[in-house]
This record gives C-alpha cells, structure tokens and sequence, in this order.
C-alpha cells in the first residue's frame, strides 16, 4: 500500500533526511512544500526541482496547508516547534518524524496536539555527511522503516504512516512502541556509534591511514559523527545506552579474557555465535516485505 497521490505533504526542516523525504516523494508525483530556517537550503532545493515552494517563515497558510506534515527536527526543536506553531496545523490532518528517539518525545507531542494526529516513525536510512545538498532518496531502498504507535493512534494514521514507508521505498516497514523502539535502538544504533567513536579517539598515535585496511575504515566509517544531533540522542536515550554500552563491556572483557587465558576453543565458540547472528543482517538475507 502506498500513499494518495493526492496527499499534500509539508516537511519541516530540509536536512539530509527531510531532503531526501522531498526528493523521493517529488519523485513519486506528490505536490511538496518545505519549512527550512536556512534559505540557502530553500534555495537549492527549488532548483533541484524537489520541493514546489519552500520558505524559512512558519507561515500559517503554509502549515495549514498540508495533510501530511513530516518533521525532521532535532527532538528538542521539533518539541519547541510544535509548541509556537503547532496551532497552525490543519484540523484532522497527520504529522509523522524521522526523530531516533521516541519516548521521550512522543507522548509530550501527543499531549500538546488537539485535532492533529502524531503517528511517529523512524527511517533507519542516513549518512555520514548531512545537508540538503547531500540528500538521496536511495538511500532508503533496502533499509527498515520504524512506525511506533501509541494507544493514542488510530489504525487510518497507523496504515498511512506505513503507506509512506513503502511510497519513500523502505525495503521493510515494522511496527514497535516507543519503550521498544528505543531499546533496540540503543543496541543497534547508538552503541554502534559509541563504539565507533571510541575506537577513534582510543589512539592518538600519527600517521596511521598509511597502515590502515579496509576493517578499520568499515569498522569506523559512522565515526564521522554529528556531534550536535548525536549527544542530544545519547543523552535522551541515556538508560537504555548506558544499559547497552555495559553488556558490550562485559563482553568485550570476556573476549579478553579468553586471549589473555589462551582459551582457543572459547575464542572460537564465540567467534562462530559472531559468524552465525551476522548472517541475519546481510541485506540479501533480509525480507524485502512486511
């Protein structure tokens, strides 16, 4: 199932991903328009023909607008946002997020909404550089796209939250709530991000991209990190992370060990649990439907 056609569609905030949003539904025949508080972004979306109008004023006639309003804000901008602004939104209309944290933005969201549905979801697509000039929409074909509903959706918003995962090209639309949503993300998101981190700030030593191979590129290819979006998701997230960050250290402890023990067989036993569980991840493995 994807989208109306008909659907008008107003995203706020034309960074990598509300770009790449504009770009993929522009694309698919949608009419799209854009808040953005940089006119240079504005600017260069207009002539990438990926938007139809775009303006860096809340304005009113704008907002109210849309049907479907996508907010790519960072979590405290897009509350604040919602805050001055959220009046504005049509009566009966649907907002949805590509926010990576979720229970502690949602409910507050919910609770601040009269007449207006918040349906969130997380695109689990990105990359390393960010920008509207570095938007591209095929970054989402194979990858997952989150919908976390509360006892506060209605299955229409639901169903059409997920009509926009396929009609931007998710490989695969799932649904969680937002406790569960944030769990997983603790592990599969943002440890990965510490860990990448770490590895790069765990040695100063000069001159290593000599020596360097393609494991370590791969390994701390996240490690080019925005800064500014990233703590604020760390510390959002903060008890779920640090919850995830101790289960790696025991593990990571317990691999020493069994170097340090010279404990081959242990070594290999959980190399192999390493080799099996990765199976699961290889992109040609994955379902490519719900």
């Amino acid at each position: 199932m994807e989208l109306d056609k008909n659907t008008k569609i107003l995203i706020v905030g034309l960074g990598l991903l509300g770009g790449s949003y504009a770009k993929a539904l522009t694309k698919k025949g949608f009419t799209v328009k854009a808040i953005t508080r940089s006119q240079s972004s504005v600017d260069y979306a207009l002539g990438e023909g990926m938007i139809e109008y775009g303006t860096t004023e809340p304005d009113p006639d704008v907002i109210g607008w849309a049907d479907l309003t996508v907010f790519a804000l960072y979590p405290h901008v897009f509350v604040e946002w919602i805050g001055k602004y959220g009046k504005y939104l049509k009566k009966g209309s649907i907002i949805t997020d590509v926010t990576g944290v979720k229970s502690c933005v949602v409910y507050k969201i919910q609770d601040m909404l009269d007449g207006v549905e918040f349906i969130a979801a997380h695109p689990m697509a990105g990359r390393e550089v960010y920008g509207v000039q570095n938007s591209d929409d095929s970054i989402f074909k194979d990858a997952n796209y989150i919908v976390t509903p509360t006892d506060k959706n209605t299955e229409e918003a639901i169903k059409k939250c997920r009509a926009l995962g396929h009609t931007l090209g998710f490989a695969h639309v799932s649904e969680l709530s937002p406790e569960d949503h944030d769990l997983m993300i603790a592990y599969l998101s943002q440890l990965t991000h510490c860990i990448a981190v770490s590895l790069m700030t765990s040695s100063s030593v000069p001159g290593l991209k000599a020596y360097t191979g393609d494991s370590f590129r791969d390994l701390t290819r996240i490690a080019r990190i925005n800064e500014d979006m990233w703590s604020e998701l760390f510390l959002l997230n903060k008890k779920p992370l640090i919850s995830m960050i101790d289960e790696f250290s025991g593990e990571l402890y317990r691999l020493r060990t069994y170097i340090a023990d010279d404990n081959v067989e242990k070594l290999k036993e959980m190399m192999r649990t390493s080799t099996e569980r990765r199976k699961a991840f290889d992109k040609t493995n994955m379902s490519e439907k719900d």
